[in-house]
Parts: structure tokens; C-alpha cells; sequence
């Protein structure tokens, strides 16, 4: 079984909430784009993706509301790898409440390594395969 990591903790601010008092999903894709950013880099380090002029692209994203959000509510996201590809990667992002555990939205995604200079895909390195498969195999 995929071993979950957290990739994110915070509080959910009053200028997050729409007129009716919950979390609008802007602050939803920002919380999941910076739990994507923590995740990734357990794969690929930033610098060692500069090193090889690479980057990760988004292939596909869905968000699944769950539960609403409220002003002041403390949150987590964990993530776990879902597929390793030759040059993608698919992982789930759960987003819970910290008090109660209650799962108030997931979002599933798929992403793949980029070359910046080629402007195609390219294969994962040794080091970041490696380093998924262990997340995959749940170590």
C-alpha cells in the first residue's frame, strides 16, 4: 500500500470564505497546488530538476468536495502516489480537518516530467523513479 505523506498544514482565513461562509475553491486549488509542490519534490529535489532543465506539467486535476470549509478551521493534506509512468506520475491529495479527521475534499492528479529545453515529456530519472517506487511500495 502507497505510504501517505503530509504536504500541507494551515488555517483556513476569513478572506478564504465566499458570502456564505465557505472556503472558495481558488483557496482549494491554492492549498492543493502547494501540497502538489511539497510532494513532488519528495520525488524530484528543485535543484535537481534546474540540474537537468526539467519541471513537472499538469496532465489532469479533479477536485471532489466533500464536506464544506469554514473560516478558522485548521487543515492537512496528505498525499499518496497512485501510478508511477514512464515520465508520469498520479497521486491523491486528501484534505482533512485536524481536529476531527473529517475528509472535507480530495483532489486527484496526474502530472508528467517536462523538459524545458525540448519542450516534450521526458522519462523520470534513476533517482526519482527509485524514490517514487519506494512511496508507491508504501516505504
Amino acid at each position: 500500500m502507497a505510504r501517505q505523506i503530509e504536504t500541507f498544514r494551515g488555517v483556513v482565513y476569513p478572506w478564504f470564505c465566499d458570502f456564505m461562509g465557505h472556503m472558495n475553491t481558488q483557496f482549494y486549488c491554492q492549498l492543493f497546488d502547494g501540497a502538489t509542490l511539497h510532494f513532488l519534490a519528495e520525488i524530484a529535489k528543485r535543484s535537481e530538476l534546474l540540474a537537468i532543465e526539467c519541471g513537472w506539467v499538469d496532465l489532469r486535476q479533479l477536485i471532489e468536495y466533500k464536506h464544506e470549509v469554514r473560516s478558522s478551521e485548521l487543515l492537512l493534506i496528505r498525499s499518496q502516489l497512485t501510478k508511477v509512468g514512464n515520465s508520469s506520475l498520479g497521486f491523491l491529495h486528501e484534505m482533512r480537518d485536524t481536529e476531527t479527521e473529517t475528509l472535507r475534499a480530495t483532489s486527484e492528479h496526474v502530472v508528467a516530467l517536462f523538459s524545458l529545453t525540448q519542450r516534450k515529456s521526458t522519462p523520470l530519472t534513476g533517482t526519482a523513479r527509485e524514490r517514487a517506487n519506494a512511496l508507491l511500495n508504501g516505504n
